[in-house]
């Protein structure tokens, strides 16, 4: 789909942009293109579209997926899509709110199951934070989003893009960054670039832990004061001081030390050694 058949449909409908639902629609074909072949969909593959606009992702997914699940929330987007793809028999239209959605009921008992989504900047984090701790069985999530939400998905230890949303995303992924993506690919252009990003999931996560709860609590707290050594920020936890300082000198990891520097694998043993404290 061009720029022109995108502006055409929404000239057709006489749409409205709603500014907070985020709505940025793709005109770049080649962006498509990318996004389609980044997230390997083929005839195999049952695909789930978050935000689908007027349909421009939608009509690739659906000449190359076995069929694909549409959810979007603005009611008035619903009959435009319905006349747009009505010839494809592959396709079924949701109308709801993607974080309200139990996915395992749209997912039912199919076997391979991809997410692929254009996603609103303002709801990234909590889509994609949904999406990975819910655990639905997807092969892969792939998204365009905002350039520095993306990085920070693929950062590394030491980074200044390194955070906790970096770790979660590592716990449960592998992460490839596939494009970036100009404001010039949108009506109406978002004032910031994108990125285009696929997660892996895992079969098992990255690391084991023996409670994944206080797993996320840790690095949570540890990153509340980025800037502020491990001895202060971890100060947010419900356990007295003299746990976590022992916790961290047990696991060789000087309490001096920032947030940023930690590897999945050091926040993986100091959880796992507050717990065993707590627990002792």
């Amino acid at each position: 789909m061009n720029y022109n058949r995108t502006q055409d449909i929404v000239k057709k409908y006489g749409f409205r942009f709603t500014k907070s639902l985020g709505q940025n629609f793709l005109t770049d074909e080649s962006v498509l293109e990318d996004i389609v072949s980044g997230a390997s969909v083929d005839k195999d593959d049952f695909v789930i579209e978050i935000g689908p606009g007027v349909g421009a992702l939608t009509r690739e997914l659906l000449e190359k997926a076995k069929a694909v699940c549409a959810v979007e929330i603005d009611n008035t987007l619903i009959p435009i899509l319905k006349e747009e793809l009505k010839e494809f028999p592959n396709f079924t239209l949701i109308n709801d709110d993607a974080l309200k959605i139990d996915f395992n009921e749209i997912i039912k008992d199919e076997k391979s199951v991809k997410l692929v989504a254009n996603l609103p900047y303002y709801v990234t984090t909590p889509i994609v934070v949904k999406l990975l701790k819910e655990k639905y069985p997807f092969k892969s999530i792939t998204i365009m989003i905002q350039k520095e939400v993306a990085e920070r998905m693929n950062a590394s230890a030491g980074g200044k893009d390194y955070g906790a949303l970096s770790l979660l995303v590592k716990y449960y992924c592998k992460t490839e960054i596939i494009r970036k993506v100009s404001p010039a690919c949108f009506v109406p252009q978002p004032k910031v670039e994108s990125s285009v990003i696929k997660l892996e999931i895992l079969e098992k996560p990255a690391v084991n832990v023996v409670d994944e709860k206080l797993f996320f609590e840790v690095i949570k707290s540890a990153f509340s004061m980025r800037r502020k050594t491990l001895s202060n920020s971890l100060k947010n936890l419900k356990y007295p001081q003299d746990i976590i300082l022992s916790a961290l000198e047990n696991c060789g990891i000087d309490s001096r030390r920032r947030a940023e520097t930690l590897s999945i694998e050091e926040f993986a043993a100091l959880s796992d050694e507050i717990a065993r404290k707590v627990n002792d």
